[in-house]
């Protein structure tokens, strides 16, 4: 099964903090890998036709406070209910509003039917080991959502690297062993941070979306991963509305091109192909044809203060 782990749509790219104004000095990627000088359009349709190669796609809700952005879950839900044999939704919470971030995994879970969690800390500032977070990742555990952290580097200059590196995830992962955890794009910059996170933690994984925009940096990364043993952890994303999944997997299957007529290492076609056809599903114990029990997520769910 090919899942595609990592997707957004949005009605404009403000929604996830993302602006087009030149003065930003930013070039955003288009969807047949180029460079273009603004954000690319993410609507349904055209998201829809990006995830014709593959069995499911992941969509992803985002909400921050501190960049004054969202993607609403609700539209998210109605778009995933329009086509619930491909689509699954993730639910964007933003834990630096601690009340409202276990209100709102309360209602995507038992009213929208989402099926994961989708958290940036660089864009919500917040440290993703500070208490109100680690109860939102109880929450999550006991009703076995997993939880996508997104780097959020490409959010614009507002963000704080200081609480995007893996690393922070460590302490997470001791904590809540039960609570699958994805980093999403390898955790790029911190690539190797990510790597060692998927070698100590069974319940840590990450996708390669936006990742094989740079081809180099893509082999350095796989092979990293596939040398240190860790490469069947990696799941595939495209990311779009940066990339497609067609384009993503090309890019993916050519990666070998950076080593030959070289000494450098190929990395093995079946292990690439693994990353493709991964049943991500599978591994994150994501369930779409069921509905828990609305008295498990309850009592899953801690009483408010």
């Amino acid at each position: 099964m090919i899942v595609d782990c990592f997707t957004h749509i949005w009605d404009s790219p403000a929604q996830v903090g993302l602006v087009s104004d030149a003065r930003r000095g930013r070039l955003k990627f288009s969807l047949s890998g180029g460079h273009e000088d603004k954000a690319p359009t993410a609507t349904s349709h055209q998201h829809l036709a990006s995830c014709e190669p593959v069995d499911r796609a992941v969509v992803l809700g985002f909400k921050s406070r501190y960049l004054d952005a969202e993607i609403p879950n609700d539209k998210v839900a109605a778009y995933v209910r329009q086509h619930p044999d491909k689509l699954i939704g993730f639910v964007g919470v933003d834990p630096s509003s601690p009340k409202e971030a276990v209100a709102e995994l309360r209602r995507g879970r038992n009213e929208l039917g989402m099926h994961g969690i989708a958290i940036a800390p660089a864009a919500q500032d917040f440290h993703p080991c500070q208490s109100a977070a680690q109860r939102l990742y109880e929450v999550a555990s006991e009703l076995g959502m997993p939880v996508l952290f997104h780097p959020g580097i490409d959010f614009g200059s507002a963000t704080k690297l200081e609480y995007a590196r893996p690393l922070l995830l460590d302490e997470v992962a001791r904590e809540h062993p039960d609570l699958k955890i994805i980093i999403a794009h390898m955790g790029y910059p911190w690539v190797q941070e990510t790597i060692v996170m998927l070698g100590k933690h069974p319940n840590v994984y990450s996708d390669i979306s936006w990742l094989l925009h740079q081809p180099w940096q893509a082999y350095l990364a796989l092979s990293s991963a596939h040398q240190y043993g860790v490469i069947d952890r990696l799941l595939f994303g495209s990311g779009f509305p940066f990339t497609s999944a067609a384009h993503t997997m090309e890019a993916l299957y050519s990666i070998n091109h950076m080593c030959h007529g070289t000494n450098l290492p190929a990395i093995p076609r079946e292990q690439l192909r693994g990353i493709v056809e991964r049943n991500a599903l599978e591994l994150l114990l994501i369930r779409t044809n069921d509905q828990a029990p609305q008295r498990d997520i309850d009592r899953a769910l801690p009483e408010e203060d």
